[in-house]
């Protein structure tokens, strides 16, 4: 009884906790990460499928636009 009402509270514990991963979802081909806000190093390129914006370094930014 007590292992049984130990394994109730553990889940429960557990199922407050965020998910995972949930800060470190990539996008642009595995070279971006999707968050809130962008630092200061890096740039917004498009929108994450949750809505948050992909962030991508400035050394890693594709060419827009050839000359």
């Amino acid at each position: 009884m007590t292992q049984l009402l130990l394994l109730i509270v553990a889940l429960l514990a557990l199922g407050h906790l965020p998910p995972g991963r949930s800060e470190f979802k990539r996008c642009w081909k595995g070279q971006g990460a999707c968050r809130t806000y962008c630092t200061r190093q890096e740039t917004y390129m498009h929108m994450c499928p949750d809505a948050s914006l992909c962030c991508i370094p400035y050394g890693i930014r594709p060419l827009l636009f050839k000359p």
